[in-house]
């Protein structure tokens, strides 16, 4: 780096001198100050080059490792057009409903942190609440879910918590959570206020609360849409699951508002986050990529991580993909657990990877499921599989 930086003065000093000489000719010879700018202005955009071509990269072992929520101010972050900006429009407009809909591992908090900086950026206030977070305990009863749920909100706001003082009374939680986002926390913040509500899905197995949640969270839509302090509400949501708890349609927040689904990387999206790692691949290795992960986001990048560390080659990767020492291990085995605990679903899989051809649609009841875990794609009503990845796994072990 010393050397470098000594080159780099020793160059400097070398283009003034270079300056000095051709300006003292140019007292006997006019023509010489026209040459001898542009000999040093083509030998400064020569050397420009050369350092940028010469520039530091960035070092494997500053690389994130894959995983979780892409930070605001990361370079890695692909955006998936017309998603983000569809986001962007709606957040600031009245009666906002968003609801993120992709598998897990697609991007969906990632995107809703964006869309509710975006948000921040147009005077509005924000908390992002994610269901992961809740222990278990949260869920034994709905009153103690929706304390939870009102503290935790309160909490981000900075506003103190009146829950001991105003969940009082005879009247049902429902109530009670509605008159505290009515007449303490809308009042209080005196904005507009945005609720992001990450991997809502969480709440599905729990069906009792999640049928008096949801239906609390559509009445308070509607209140939005023509009632203060309700006018000052806006959500996003986000989930990976369809909803296959049976809601009153005029109960569910999942048929008003607007659906954004993430859809995997397109390849020319996979081309621009190799060029921000500094890669340059030739067509056939990304070709070769694309067939192995489908485009899917996270998959990606343990590729690009685990190459970028000098722990593989592209081949060797294609090679032990599908087997448990593979990179992709805890990924795989996480999906093929929830296809064990669903028999209908293991044989709908099995049924697809080990079909040469796409399946119409109409035969695999199942398919909507599978979509939702992010295995299989959908095009021209055949089903296939999302990627080979998914093709040689299950295929081996169901």
């Amino acid at each position: 780096m010393m050397k470098q930086h000594i080159l780099d003065i020793s160059t400097f000093v070398g283009g003034l001198a270079a300056i000095w000489f051709f300006w003292d000719l140019c007292d006997k010879n006019n023509y010489c100050f026209p040459l001898a700018a542009l000999i040093i202005v083509l030998a400064g955009v020569g050397w420009i080059g050369y350092r940028w071509q010469k520039r530091p990269r960035r070092k494997p072992d500053d690389l994130d490792m894959p995983g979780g929520t892409v930070p605001l101010d990361s370079l890695f972050y692909v955006e998936r057009p017309p998603a983000e900006k569809t986001c962007y429009d709606l957040i600031v407009k009245d009666d906002a409903l968003i609801r993120i809909k992709a598998p897990r591992q697609m991007g969906k908090s990632s995107l809703m942190v964006r869309v509710l900086h975006h948000a921040e950026q147009h005077e509005h206030r924000s908390v992002c609440l994610s269901f992961q977070q809740a222990d278990k305990a949260i869920f034994g009863s709905l009153d103690q879910f929706l304390q939870w749920f009102c503290s935790n909100i309160a909490n981000q706001l900075d506003l103190p918590d009146k829950l001991p003082e105003r969940w009082q009374g005879v009247m049902g939680s429902m109530s009670k959570c509605t008159n505290y986002f009515e007449e303490y926390l809308l009042v209080q913040i005196n904005t507009r206020l945005v609720l992001g509500l990450d991997e809502v899905d969480m709440i599905f197995e729990h069906h009792d609360i999640a049928k008096e949640f949801f239906g609390l969270l559509r009445a308070w839509f509607e209140k939005g849409r023509n009632k203060e302090p309700w006018k000052r509400l806006r959500f996003v949501l986000t989930h990976s699951q369809e909803v296959y708890i049976p809601l009153d349609m005029k109960q569910s927040p999942f048929n008003v508002g607007t659906a954004v689904d993430l859809p995997p990387f397109t390849q020319a999206q996979v081309v621009d986050l190799l060029r921000r790692y500094g890669l340059v691949w030739p067509e056939e290795n990304i070709a070769k990529l694309m067939a192995l992960v489908g485009g899917h986001p996270y998959l990606v990048q343990v590729a690009i991580y685990q190459l970028t560390q000098g722990q593989m080659t592209l081949e060797k990767l294609i090679a032990i993909a599908s087997h448990e020492e593979g990179p992709y291990s805890d990924h795989l085995r996480r999906h093929r657990v929830n296809l064990e605990e669903h028999a209908e679903l293991a044989t709908a899989i099995k049924t697809i990877v080990t079909t040469v051809d796409p399946i119409p649609v109409r035969e695999v009841k199942e398919v909507f499921k599978l979509r939702s875990m992010g295995l299989v794609k959908v095009i021209d009503d055949q089903v296939m599989p999302l990627c080979e990845l998914y093709r040689r796994y299950f295929s081996e072990r169901l």
